[in-house]
């Protein structure tokens, strides 16, 4: 992967299947055509974006709000893109697709059932999509994900070469159906089941799967370790594949969970046609400006790692690492329109913080900061709280024979598998307008599955006086260390 980009397959006539060990550009001869899939990835969001090229001509899928990583493969490749395709009007993150369609000149697809706010090419189940002389793009409605939701097949010289499947089929699992409220997951339970079934029935079984979600992406209704796939593959391991409708609507609904929270202003705001980003440096603030804006509710998040962010912090601050995770849960965890301030080590750090920021409709942070903690504090005292290990939590228990206030703030399902027995939990999404039922007179000790969302559990406590521990440590090592296991009965 060279900057997000991943040259994923290249078709020659006739064939239908990705080339194991091509890097280099596509070239054009119209009597052998080549056309490549470039994924466009990120794993901060779990999504995936596609640019389909034969060398001069090319369309984009399900293209992310920062579309210059489109516009360096359209440039390296002198392409011209003549259409958008839009799967779905999407929920884990604000589109790039209006304005990239509006500043290039290409046609913008999007279902002509979907109500929104500017013009587009309107396209319906069968409708054909010619992308240059060779290439062309036949639409099927894939209900599901969303009523309205479209899968795209690509045909070069009459023959099926991909398909893309957005949050309808995904590698080993299917979109969830529950984002446009629980009233309508069962029926949109039963949709994905069928409309798996249509794509298996009326395309060959070769036909490479290229979904939109899937990779980390809470809009998959299960998260699955595939990177390809074929219709072949997915009917043998695909539960939408391989169950009765019944089990595997029963299956599919008991197993879903919480979704972040800031999905609720993705739908409306592609729906109305998202203004092209701005991802020009913010304004630089000074200690003085750091501290009224913490002073005022304000979040002022720092970059760092959570072991430098543990060992010392300007007082007020919350750690949000950058890490695949960072936007997933400072989306879900923020108040929506509390202004933010980035605080980074460099202005890469800040720059990729926005760049993912925006990606969810945060479009301009209110300030930023570099440098180390001391510059921030312009030479005022810092705070720090202690990490540990599990390890260290069992010598405590075993020193003490005591249990200290353990907080778990892993998801409903991951504590479903198994737990610290006597610990106290809440997710950490609910844990804001929580806070009030965690002890305030005695120490906390925090943990998560890997220690990520322990560190925001723990400086948001610490940001509200509480006396915390944040446990640093693989769950695994919870049993290791000799600390009681539950597992919940089914």
């Amino acid at each position: 992967m060279v900057n997000g980009k991943i040259p994923l397959g290249v078709f020659e006539a006739g064939l239908a299947g990705p080339a194991p060990d091509r890097r280099g550009p596509a070239v054009v001869d119209l009597k052998t055509p080549i056309v490549e899939i470039v994924a466009i990835d990120t794993p901060s969001l779990g999504d995936r974006s596609y640019l389909v090229h034969d060398g001069a001509y090319a369309v984009v899928v399900d293209p992310q709000r920062d579309t210059d990583r489109v516009s360096d493969v359209v440039a390296a490749h002198g392409l011209r893109v003549t259409h958008v395709l839009e799967t779905h009007i999407h929920n884990d993150y604000v589109t790039g697709g209006y304005a990239l369609a509006e500043r290039i000149g290409a046609a913008y697809a999007v279902s002509a059932d979907d109500r929104v706010g500017y013009q587009r090419l309107a396209v319906r189940d069968g409708d054909v999509l010619q992308a240059g002389p060779r290439m062309r793009v036949r639409v099927l409605h894939t209900p599901g994900h969303t009523f309205t939701h479209l899968a795209y097949v690509l045909e070069v010289d009459g023959r099926v070469l991909a398909a893309f499947t957005g949050g309808s089929l995904l590698y080993g699992s299917t979109g969830r159906p529950d984002l446009l409220g629980a009233q309508h997951a069962q029926t949109l339970a039963r949709h994905q089941h069928a409309s798996a079934h249509r794509l298996a029935r009326e395309l060959p079984a070769e036909t490479p799967v290229y979904p939109t979600h899937g990779f980390g992406s809470f809009c998959s209704a299960t998260q699955s370790e595939g990177t390809a796939s074929t219709l072949a593959i997915e009917a043998r391991v695909n539960p939408a594949l391989t169950q009765a409708e019944e089990e595997f609507v029963a299956t599919l609904l008991a197993g879903l969970d919480a979704y972040p929270a800031y999905y609720a202003h993705m739908g409306p705001a592609n729906a109305a046609g998202p203004a092209p980003v701005d991802l020009s440096p913010p304004r630089t603030a000074d200690p003085a400006e750091l501290r009224r804006r913490i002073d005022s509710g304000e979040w002022v998040v720092d970059l760092r790692n959570r072991i430098a962010f543990a060992a010392g912090h300007l007082p007020g601050t919350l750690n949000f690492a950058l890490h695949d995770s960072f936007v997933t849960y400072l989306g879900w965890l923020i108040p929506w329109g509390t202004p933010v301030t980035l605080l980074g080590e460099t202005a890469a750090d800040v720059a990729a913080a926005q760049r993912d920021l925006a990606r969810i409709g945060i479009d301009r942070p209110a300030a930023a900061a570099t440098g180390k903690p001391a510059d921030w504090a312009g030479g005022g005292p810092l705070d720090s709280y202690p990490t540990a290990t599990f390890e260290d939590l069992a010598a405590v228990i075993n020193e003490h024979r005591e249990h200290p206030v353990v907080l778990d703030v892993r998801r409903n399902d991951e504590r479903r598998g198994s737990n610290v027995d006597g610990t106290v939990h809440i997710p950490i999404h609910e844990l804001p307008a929580r806070l009030h039922e965690v002890p305030a007179d005695r120490r906390l000790w925090v943990h998560c599955a890997a220690g990520y969302r322990a560190s925001i559990a723990a400086s948001l406590l610490h940001r509200a006086g509480r006396d915390v521990v944040a446990i640093d440590d693989d769950y695994d090592n919870a049993r290791i260390a000799g600390l009681p296991i539950a597992v919940p009965a089914a």
